[in-house]
């Protein structure tokens, strides 16, 4: 049998729209977890006074459980359908989902945007959808959740209404949605994740489970010139250099001759291992390690991003970026000098013009607001930016892989975003 493709999903929305509750029934339902766990998650979630939280226990029992040394599939966030299988990007925060989705390398294919259906679209999700639009994640599935719980149960036009809120929202944003699956669901009950119910005999449209089976593998982008950021560098006796690393776009060959930027030195591509093993040529999400004709272990390192002599690396000067301030104890002002975690690289970067905050709900420049200088938790703005020493960062639009970043400071993720323009270094 050939292998399933591979997807990484992300469930967000929301704090208490029931995502986990939604992941913890599709995770039951496909058959990745015994149904006697989560009746004994349901007995512990009941005498906690904790009713209805048993499958959101499921993400942290698991934790628990396999600290505990239990017999349950460490890979706990994988599952299969019977086209793909899944691995779930657990997203319990609006931290963590922005640390999955950018300094992770598990980069959300698509993701699952979870709406509950008394309450309707809250401020995060408001955020969470500008999010994912502005890192780039081009799939998304809108389920409108806690269906069993609108007044009365299961009620049609509360579906609409809902639907209605969240499509103004996503075309604010810029996503198309009539490319978009809508559907009603019931994380808790059960009703439309796997499978069709009687209690939303109005819905024609899809499960969960058909709309995720209608998710498109994501085209490996090997038409671009290569980009390879280096992740390490082994010096290896009687062979030399041999730089490891990611494909992110283009193909490696051997004989090809590369540029590594911003180190500025050029090789020829002798040999390319794959998981031990001599391959003829590489693609977008191979890991390898190849060995360098011309470049010694002192002449590059982690954060060099390896491209062809013709079309190299673009080492920035100053870069325009969109950036989304995720979490900020103060300010953040121009000077600002934090860690700029992009592809394998890290270096500071200076915040050097707050050019224009946006309002987040259209993505536009905010009116009242035209001449910004700091910004707060929550704002999103255009800023120009300069590295501290050089990096190699592409604009999103013709490198999405070089061109969103993560920034970092004090233990944590403070803000999100992606490069509109770079201005290049000469020479």
């Amino acid at each position: 049998m050939a292998a399933k493709e591979h997807m990484n999903l992300v469930f967000i929305g929301h704090v208490d729209h029931g995502k986990s509750t939604l992941v913890g029934r599709m995770l039951l339902d496909s058959g990745t977890i015994e149904p006697h766990i989560i009746e004994q998650l349901k007995k512990e979630a009941d005498e906690k006074g904790k009713a209805t939280f048993e499958f959101a226990y499921v993400m942290d029992a698991l934790k628990e459980e396999r600290e505990r040394g239990l017999t349950i599939d460490v890979a706990h966030k994988r599952f299969d359908t019977d086209k793909y299988y899944f691995t779930i990007i657990d997203a319990p925060g609006h931290r963590d989902f922005v640390k999955n989705m950018i300094t992770g390398t598990s980069q959300a294919d698509a993701a699952v945007i979870v709406v509950a259906a008394p309450e309707g679209v809250q401020a995060q999700t408001k955020e969470h959808i500008f999010l994912a639009k502005t890192l780039g994640v081009a799939q998304i599935i809108i389920a409108i959740n806690k269906m069993d719980a609108t007044k009365p149960p299961f009620l049609e036009a509360r579906y609409k209404e809902v639907k209605a809120e969240v499509s103004n929202l996503l075309k604010t944003v810029g996503y198309k949605v009539d490319e978009i699956p809508f559907l009603p669901v019931s994380g808790y009950k059960g009703d439309n994740a796997f499978k069709k119910s009687a209690n939303l005999s109005w819905w024609k449209g899809p499960t969960l489970l058909e709309a995720l089976n209608g998710l498109k593998i994501p085209e490996k982008p090997t038409t671009l010139p290569l980009r390879l950021p280096v992740q390490d560098v082994y010096n290896i006796t009687g062979i030399g250099a041999v730089p490891v690393g990611r494909i992110e776009t283009g193909i490696l060959k051997p004989g090809q001759s590369v540029i590594f930027m911003p180190a500025n030195k050029v090789g020829e591509v002798k040999t390319i291992e794959m998981h031990h093993e001599v391959v003829p040529q590489a693609v977008p999400g191979d890991n390898v390690g190849f060995n360098c004709r011309g470049i010694g272990k002192k002449d590059i390192r982690r954060g060099d991003v390896a491209g062809p002599v013709d079309k190299p690396p673009s080492v920035a000067r100053t870069f325009t970026a969109r950036i989304a301030i995720i979490q900020h104890p103060s300010v953040v002002t121009e000077g600002y000098t934090p860690v700029f975690h992009c592809h394998t690289s890290q270096t500071a970067c200076m915040i050097e013009e707050i050019q224009q905050k946006l309002d987040p709900r259209t993505g536009q420049p905010k009116k009242d607001d035209p001449n910004p200088k700091l910004l707060k938790t929550g704002d999103i703005a255009v800023v120009k930016i300069r590295p501290t020493m050089p990096m190699v960062i592409e604009k999103a639009s013709e490198f999405p892989q070089l061109g969103r970043f993560a920034i970092r400071d004090m233990g944590m993720t403070v803000a999100a975003g992606m490069v509109i323009d770079v201005e290049k270094r000469e020479g």
